[in-house]
């Protein structure tokens, strides 16, 4: 069996960087996959290309998704995942990790699938890594 593993899907570098440490002061130590956008993505979920290797790209157990990405957005990364996807890479829970605190945006979010939808908190590092402390609770939960 693989091991736990998060795969990050965010097009910010600084957003991604601060994850990172976010991570590290809660102590939480899973590996963390990263791409940069709705198209890297499935090829990740699917192990196209240079994503073939599930020893150096398992597949998750727990996405994390932002909305807003470049080729492909964080919805329809959810629609293809929900819709498309092989059964077990379906059977992944998805995080939806954004800025966004639309209503329309998380409505959508959750009708096509996400677990769970949590706004980043803006400028605020300890509440990140409150957050991330709570994503590692939801999946230890797995």
């Amino acid at each position: 069996m693989n091991p736990r593993t998060i795969l990050l899907i965010e097009d910010d570098s600084n957003d991604t960087l601060l994850l990172q440490r976010a991570f590290r002061r809660a102590g939480i130590t899973l590996p963390l996959q990263m791409v940069s956008d709705g198209d890297q993505a499935v090829a990740y979920l699917r192990g196209d290309e240079k994503y073939a290797d599930r020893t150096a790209h398992p597949l998750p157990t727990l996405i994390l998704l932002d909305l807003k990405l470049p080729r492909r957005s964080g919805l329809e990364v959810l629609q293809w995942l929900r819709q498309e996807a092989t059964e077990d890479v379906k059977a992944i829970p998805v995080i939806v990790l954004t800025s966004s605190r639309l209503s329309e945006d998380v409505d959508q979010a959750y009708s096509l699938g996400a677990n769970s939808y949590m706004a980043k908190p803006s400028g605020n590092y300890d509440g990140l890594a409150e957050m991330v402390r709570s994503l590692d609770a939801k999946s230890q939960a797995k």
